[in-house]
């Protein structure tokens, strides 16, 4: 059900292809799907180079990572109902060299996924600038499809949202409200008396809202502590079960009344003692778990048994 737009632009009209609420708005049982972050083409030489800003001239690690990785999950059974990557999917920023050809390559490493698994996109930092502009998310979304929307997995309620506008939106106040007012909108639907509940609703986005604590200090890998805690807020009152986010290259998070902060180590890039990875989860009725897993224990051993078992509950 990819339509004309195909597997990497399914997100439009700030919903997905194939995903929506008419379709899969009733719950039908437990199902798992794929957390990835960071695949970052180009930051692993960067990185070994000390020069992040103006190097990331090879990317044949990423390259061998990502299809490892969509390897792993094709031979998962049963199958995931989706796979998502929560942001910077590539390192080059926008309008700058290797920016084409790392797409290029991160598109031909993903078009390998078994088809029946959708690919949903999430924007970061590097995929829209640092400061995104009108035309940084123009150009992400006329190649990755919508940088924010909702879709429906087997009555649960998803929500991407383009973390960059929380984070820095001086070059686009516009896009910041109009991203703000269509969450608002999604939020008091979802916890409304004359609509379908769902039996969860899951956020994914490319910055956590925070590491370890809440109340932790403002740095590169947070929201600042106002803006997390209004969306906090928000989030608890409309019964947010879990944020999934990337951006660290480790693992971390947390839970604060009973909304879990899932912070996922990277597929590409890793920045402390985590294996490249993805997360497994698993939803069932009553709660979402997840486990992050290594490329390799995934690709020889699968899923977590444990895990497979709920599944089959």
């Amino acid at each position: 059900m990819a339509e004309s737009g195909g597997i990497f632009l399914r997100a439009k009209h700030r919903t997905f292809s194939g995903l929506d609420e008419d379709a899969e708005r009733h719950w039908t049982g437990p199902f798992c799907f794929i957390q990835a972050a960071d695949p970052q083409f180009g930051l692993m030489k960067a990185w070994r180079d000390g020069d992040c800003d103006g190097g990331g001239d090879e990317w044949a690690e990423e390259v061998e990572l990502t299809k490892q990785a969509v390897d792993a999950v094709n031979q998962l059974r049963p199958r995931p109902r989706f796979m998502v990557l929560c942001g910077d999917l590539v390192h080059a920023m926008p309008d700058t060299p290797f920016r084409e050809g790392q797409e290029r390559d991160l598109k031909a490493a993903l078009e390998g996924t078994d088809p029946s698994i959708p690919l949903v996109f999430v924007s970061g930092n590097h995929d829209l600038g640092n400061t995104p502009t009108p035309s940084t998310v123009e150009q992400y979304c006329s190649a990755w499809g919508d940088d924010y929307f909702s879709f429906w997995v087997g009555g649960v309620l998803c929500l991407v949202l383009n973390s960059q506008l929380y984070y820095d939106a001086s070059a686009c106040p516009q896009l910041k409200e109009a991203q703000e007012t269509w969450l608002e909108e999604q939020l008091s639907k979802a916890t409304s008396s004359t609509e379908t509940k769902p039996k969860h609703i899951l956020v994914f986005q490319h910055i956590p809202l925070y590491l370890k604590s809440p109340d932790e200090e403002d740095n590169y890998f947070n929201l600042q502590r106002g803006v997390r805690l209004n969306l906090l807020d928000k989030f608890k009152k409309a019964g947010v079960k879990v944020v999934f986010s990337g951006h660290y290259h480790r693992n971390a998070g947390g839970c604060h009344d009973d909304l879990d902060m899932v912070v996922s180590s990277a597929i590409g890039c890793q920045l402390g003692e985590d294996t490249h990875g993805v997360r497994v989860v698993v939803v069932t009725a009553n709660n979402v778990i997840h486990r992050y897993h290594s490329l390799e224990q995934l690709s020889k051993h699968g899923m977590d048994e444990d895990l497979r078992k709920l599944l089959q509950a």
